[in-house]
């Protein structure tokens, strides 16, 4: 039972992923139009007060006086949530053209009362505003696969927030977007908060499994990472590493991922590993049996709880989860993870 709901949930996530891609430009970026070579860059999230205060506005109300509505798709990247604190990783595209790399956005949120359907959140009091970073995933370009998994649209940047959930449960959740002098506003899907409580937290003891290793499959590197090349995170069993040193678990399937994010961050940590050498063991875990999706989950993904692809774990020496990232991330936050493993 608990294979087949991850594994129901995982594909739920990937196929509300499916419409990001890759294009862009404007200012703050690159080009990055689909085979252009272009990078996007980075950028920080637009002050609060360039978007419109909830001064005691419901959810509704926020949405209304905004200028219209919003053409942008924006997908969520993320759906473990605790309450407290969490990061809200989601891409921007246009449908059929592609991602938009340098988009200013923000996140509100209201909560959906207990008894209630989630059309009732509209009238609750809206929390936010949340505005959104943009998180470059481009890894230098010797650590980047020549032909992406993905294809040309493979995502080049993701977006994310800070949001303070004051309490479990689950929040409907907005967005509104600058467009020059407009603010145009999209309902986006509600979340559960402390739905997948078995996932491993930080300050949590990591669970104990194997992982192949290339020894294993007798250098038959296919078999163990679908990345081409293959990365080189497959040199130490997670077994052995445990409780002995630093760990960088990475779980992506960059052939089958449909969120377009798994190609980049296994790039990205291949970057870091080669910054950080023997100050961690690397290893990179595929999502599929036999790297086949028609056989389901592996048992290591079972064994993490995973409902959703791409998570990154960084485990100290003790055995201790330092970070748990959902979703896409770039070279940035990656080694603020590291760090706080290996310090």
């Amino acid at each position: 039972m608990l294979a087949a709901r991850i594994a129901a949930a995982l594909a739920c996530l990937l196929a509300a992923g499916a419409l990001l891609a890759g294009c862009g430009g404007g200012e703050g970026s690159t080009e990055s139009t689909p085979g252009s070579g272009g990078v996007a860059k980075s950028r920080p999230a637009p002050p609060k007060a360039d978007f419109p205060s909830v001064s005691g506005r419901s959810l509704e109300q926020v949405l209304e006086a905004a200028d219209g509505p919003s053409e942008l798709v924006i997908d969520p990247l993320a759906t473990v949530f605790y309450t407290g604190e969490n990061r809200y990783p989601f891409g921007v595209s246009v449908r059929d053209a592609g991602q938009v790399t340098d988009a200013e956005v923000a996140i509100y949120l209201a909560k959906v009362p207990a008894t209630e359907s989630v059309g009732e959140a509209l009238e609750q009091p809206a929390i936010g505003p949340f505005p959104a970073r943009i998180e470059s995933l481009a890894a230098e370009p010797a650590y980047r696969a020549p032909v992406p998994a993905e294809g040309p649209d493979v995502a080049s940047v993701v977006y994310s927030t800070e949001i303070d959930f004051p309490a479990g449960g689950q929040w409907q959740i907005a967005a509104l977007v600058k467009n020059g002098e407009r603010i145009e506003g999209r309902l986006l899907s509600p979340v559960v908060v402390g739905e997948f409580e078995a996932v491993p937290r930080v300050g949590e003891k990591a669970p104990k499994i194997h992982t192949p290793t290339a020894e294993d499959v007798g250098n038959d590197l296919s078999k163990i990472t679908t990345r081409v090349p293959p990365d080189t995170q497959n040199k130490v069993d997670y077994a052995d590493a445990l409780g002995k040193e630093p760990i960088v678990l990475l779980f992506a399937t960059p052939k089958f991922c449909q969120s377009r994010v798994c190609g980049p961050v296994v790039d990205v940590t291949e970057q870091a590993k080669h910054e950080y050498g023997d100050e961690a063991a690397f290893i990179h875990m595929e999502i599929y049996n036999d790297n086949d999706p028609a056989k389901g989950v592996r048992s290591q993904v079972r064994a993490f709880s995973l409902p959703s692809e791409p998570w990154l774990f960084t485990i100290d020496r003790n055995g201790v989860v330092r970070d748990a990232i959902e979703g896409a991330f770039g070279i940035e936050l990656l080694d603020k993870a590291i760090e706080n493993a290996i310090r």
